[in-house]
């Protein structure tokens, strides 16, 4: 990597498209431009910021991911004034025990990973062809896959493994985990905020649309809530959490369900929206009246109070625990209910600061620190890309 040099991050989702650059700025990178095309397959509309301002709002005429693609490469060649892109990132979200570091890719990298399709159906067939797209459209442009399973390949063996004849294990049937980028980039700002917590026991809440949870001990992953695929652990926007593998029986042998269709429903059609009726989005449940929405906000709390318990089980006591995402970094209300059904475990929030979203919510001198620390998954890709290319 050279002074000045571009890098390109990209998370390609089933109807969106997220991009930020990166220009590197001696030994930082400094963010350039960030956005996304979103409602692709159905209105897309590509905007692009540089810091506050807004360089490109470009409606896309029913673009698909290809298309919308290319229009974002000419708004990045256009804005960047044709400065030569050094690297593209990408966020693959499912690597399996084979890829536990940033890789680059050609085509015999893409078709090893297309093994991992079935375990991640909402997003690595898009992650995949992103990477294929850029690779014919940036030929000679280093494209640089980075995992959100690797980051939990320090998970202790029996931590990983299913109660399952050996055999499936042989075969990959296994806890993988999820949202690995963005804990790692909590772990990696974690020494700046507190240095015990990030040498300790701390357990990091990623809630979003997608929701895990992962227990940190020294920085390094060794427990979390998401298993084989992303659908294990919380309830999600649209994803059930963990179920009962009867309930799956349940479904095709007395209901008739196909497999698609169970699918389908697994993945789209419950978790919040599901129990509720209503919607997917926090925001819109928190506001409701309803009894159906005020029903599925305390499923995601009991879900996420379960689960905090059984990770600080994991580590053997707590020192912090850090709110993140969509959800973590943005409501209170949650981060306040979900530390009251866990302060058995010493946790307490200051009220004020929470109502601030200030970075450090606990109560001073509490016994089990606690904060929120907005993610950056982009910034920590454009490290690995940087790191990879020298």
């Amino acid at each position: 990597m050279r002074e000045g040099d571009t890098i390109v991050v990209l998370n390609a989702g089933s109807s969106s498209l997220k991009f930020s650059t990166f220009r590197a700025d001696g030994a930082c990178l400094e963010r350039e431009l960030r956005g996304q095309v979103s409602g692709i397959g159905q209105s897309p509309r590509l905007v692009a910021r540089r810091g506050a301002e807004t360089v490109a709002d470009l409606a896309l005429d029913d673009a698909d991911h290809g298309r919308a693609l290319e229009v974002l490469v000419d708004v990045l060649r256009a804005e960047l004034h044709d400065r030569p892109i050094a690297g593209v990132g990408h966020r693959v979200v499912h690597g399996g025990l084979e890829f536990m570091a940033p890789t680059r890719v050609d085509a015999a990298v893409l078709e090893r990973l297309e093994r991992f399709v079935p375990l991640a159906p909402l997003h690595q067939p898009h992650n995949l062809n992103t990477i294929r797209r850029m690779l014919e459209r940036l030929p000679g442009v280093p494209e640089v896959a980075c995992f959100d399973t690797a980051f939990h390949r320090t998970v202790p063996e029996v931590a990983q493994l299913y109660a399952l004849p050996r055999r499936y294990a042989e075969a990959g049937v296994r806890r993988y985990g999820f949202h690995g980028l963005s804990y790692e980039y909590v772990a990696s700002v974690m020494p700046a905020i507190d240095a015990r917590a990030a040498m300790g026991r701390t357990i990091v809440l990623h809630l979003g649309n997608g929701a895990s949870m992962c227990a940190l001990r020294g920085g390094r992953s060794v427990a979390t809530t998401m298993g084989f695929t992303a659908l294990e652990g919380l309830p999600m926007g649209t994803r059930t959490g963990s179920l009962d593998p009867g309930v799956l029986l349940f479904l095709f042998d007395e209901m008739k369900l196909g497999v698609r269709d169970v699918e389908h429903l697994l993945y789209h059609e419950s978790g919040l929206l599901g129990l509720s009726g209503l919607s997917s989005d926090m925001r819109e449940l928190l506001a409701s009246d309803r009894p159906e929405a005020r029903l599925a906000v305390e499923v995601f709390v009991y879900r996420a109070v379960r689960e905090l318990g059984s990770l600080a089980a994991a580590l053997g006591g707590l020192d912090a625990v850090v709110y993140t995402a969509g959800i973590g970094e943005n409501q209170a209300e949650i981060r306040a209910r979900i530390a009251d059904g866990a302060a058995w475990l010493g946790l307490a929030l200051d009220d004020h600061a929470n109502a601030r979203h200030e970075r450090c919510i606990g109560v001073a001198g509490g016994r089990v620190a606690a904060y929120v620390v907005p993610t950056d998954e982009e910034l920590m890709i454009a490290r690995h890309v940087a790191a990879l290319l020298g």
